[in-house]
């Protein structure tokens, strides 16, 4: 059975910061693709980023490009995104999932991110 179990959410100021993990089970995870995405309040899912298996190519969003990274312990099978220079439009649920690309497939459920002053 697939397990996908995601931590690190919080409410953070804008500029700051936060690392997720997503700690994952049931499957062959150091020959997967993984990815992020979420959810804001109101919006349809979007999504995030994702690497390849092995870890040497990563893809972002435009909208987290240059404050997201997406990086992977296989050692671990745990997925981790560390976010930067957050602002108040990164809120919402975010979910680590199987793939590359896109928003469907399999996925956790959920850590919230909320940024706020």
């Amino acid at each position: 059975e697939v397990q996908l179990v995601e931590s690190g959410g919080g409410l953070v100021q804008p500029g700051g910061s936060l690392r997720l993990s997503c700690a994952s089970s049931g499957f062959d995870f150091i020959s997967t693709y993984m990815k992020w995405i979420r959810q804001a309040p109101g919006k349809e899912l979007e999504y995030v980023s994702s690497i390849n298996s092995g870890g040497l190519t990563t893809y972002y969003a435009d909208a987290v490009k240059g404050r997201f990274t997406i990086s992977r312990d296989d050692a671990e099978n745990t997925l981790y995104l560390q976010m930067t220079s957050l602002i108040t439009e990164d809120t919402a649920v975010y979910y680590c999932g199987i793939g590359l690309v896109g928003t469907a497939g399999p996925r956790g459920q959920g850590t919230q991110v909320t940024v706020s002053s």
